[in-house]
């Protein structure tokens, strides 16, 4: 399988849908640090129909949930399904305690306080402002030796 894989910086990169893309696209700017990589504008000047957010070396992609693509009528919002969620997200990071303290400011609803792993490092998870689900800590998965 892996002679199908090319070697890119990511080869998975996770896909979210938001209502209001702009402001979270701004959102995750402020309270993880992503950076934008490219943001494409629908039509209409305020939804998004695509847009690269990225983080290190790793990416997510996401767009306006009305956004008149085929994927996004797939996906549902996690307050339609009671706040559940199908995924989540992690970010590796160097300071748990700092980007809580930044997610926090920026409004993110602590759902698991920040605290040390049994399986180590330090982490928490948190919803953004329309629900989705992240996961930041210091446990680096790639570090860890294959078992």
């Amino acid at each position: 399988m892996s002679g199908h894989v090319r070697n890119y910086t990511a080869t998975v990169i996770p896909s979210l849908r938001y209502r209001d893309a702009l402001a979270a696209i701004d959102w995750l700017i402020r309270a993880f640090g992503f950076e934008k990589n490219a943001v494409y504008l629908g039509p209409d000047n305020k939804t998004v129909a695509h847009a690269q957010l990225t983080f290190g070396n790793g990416m997510i992609m996401l767009g306006s949930v009305d956004n008149g693509g085929e994927f996004g009528k797939l996906m549902a919002q996690p307050d339609e399904i009671g706040l559940r969620n199908t995924h989540g997200v992690y970010l590796v990071v160097t300071d748990a305690d700092a980007v809580y303290a930044t997610a926090k400011a920026a409004g993110a609803t602590m759902v698991l306080d920040i605290r040390d792993m049994d399986y180590g490092g330090r982490a928490f998870t948190c919803r953004d402002p329309e629900g989705h689900l992240w996961s930041i800590g210091t446990y680096d998965p790639w570090e860890q030796p294959n078992s």
